[in-house]
């Protein structure tokens, strides 16, 4: 179970949309796993800070209350063990995000663990990166970090980030690039990682238009992936907000591209938010391996 965040909280969902806080800054976007009625009265979802209009995220555009309201950006805290933390910016970005994904919380604090637990200097290459959660998490436990993603924008803001989370001389290589091709790249130089990170789109285009397919382009990924941690291996975490990809398959293509059918299975679930009254929404798939736990569950 993860440490509390008192920084976010997840208030209601229903109709395809879910109302969430960060520090004092409140949203309604959409969601498509939210299914069902809502339980907080439309009152409540009208004060939001900004809601984004549309049904779909990257298809709309925000509308912000009112003047007096708290208005974005603002940074928040996430907690990690052993009283550690990084900043992030929570702000309305065009695509309807807001700079993080607070339903991979617990991968946050599980790779700060690894981190930690691996008693040299931990080399980590997180692929996709956005902006930059796993890759403070990492650093912030002490990691060497190379932090790659198509999207200039996102990097900027992964790289104010760490700034602002007083990491801004930490050993972290900002890489703008398509993933494969810099993977490619990396094991031409012979480069090796102990960890790994990834958490691929379904589709995407790197800087130069090149194109991403998860069904098509993952297995060779991992199978790069593989070389890249041959002689150092010590964590990897997947995951994939993919419809058509559930924890058992993200699971065996892990499995088939990391370790081969004879090795260690990873751990996989589903990531979920809970509201306060326990309602679940269930929020992606990840795979993580090695499958155990130590200091927050």
């Amino acid at each position: 179970m993860s440490q509390p965040w008192p920084d976010y909280e997840l208030l209601d969902f229903g109709d395809g949309r879910k109302l969430e806080r960060f520090g004092e800054l409140v949203f309604d976007r959409p969601s498509p796993q939210a299914s069902g009625k809502r339980s907080l009265d439309a009152a409540t979802w009208r004060a939001a800070t900004a809601k984004f209009l549309g049904d779909k995220m990257g298809e709309g555009r925000w509308r912000k209350s009112t003047a007096g309201a708290p208005r974005p950006p603002r940074s928040i805290e996430v907690p990690l063990p052993n009283n550690r933390s990084f900043q992030i910016t929570i702000d309305t970005l065009p695509t309807g995000q807001v700079g993080i994904f607070p339903e991979q919380l617990d991968n946050w604090q599980w790779i700060a663990e690894r981190v930690a637990r691996t008693g040299e200097t931990c080399r980590v290459l997180n692929l996709f990166g956005y902006t930059g959660a796993s890759t403070l998490a990492a650093a912030a436990a002490g990691a060497e970090v190379t932090h790659v993603d198509a999207s200039k924008p996102a990097v900027m803001l992964a790289r104010e980030n760490a700034e602002k989370s007083g990491l801004v001389g930490a050993p972290i290589r900002w890489i703008v690039e398509d993933v494969l091709k810099y993977c490619r790249r990396e094991l031409k130089r012979g480069s090796q990682y102990h960890g790994i990170v990834l958490d691929p789109p379904t589709y995407g285009h790197g800087p130069k238009s090149e194109e991403w397919r998860l069904v098509r382009d993952l297995p060779k990924l991992l199978e790069m992936c593989r070389e890249l941690t041959q002689d150092a291996q010590q964590f990897v975490v997947a995951t994939c907000h993919t419809p058509s990809v559930g924890p058992a398959e993200l699971a065996a293509y892990l499995s088939d591209g990391l370790f081969g059918h004879c090795g260690q299975p990873p751990k996989s679930g589903r990531l979920q938010l809970a509201t306060e009254t326990n309602r679940q929404l269930e929020s992606g798939v990840y795979a993580r391996w090695p499958n155990n736990r130590s200091v927050t569950q």
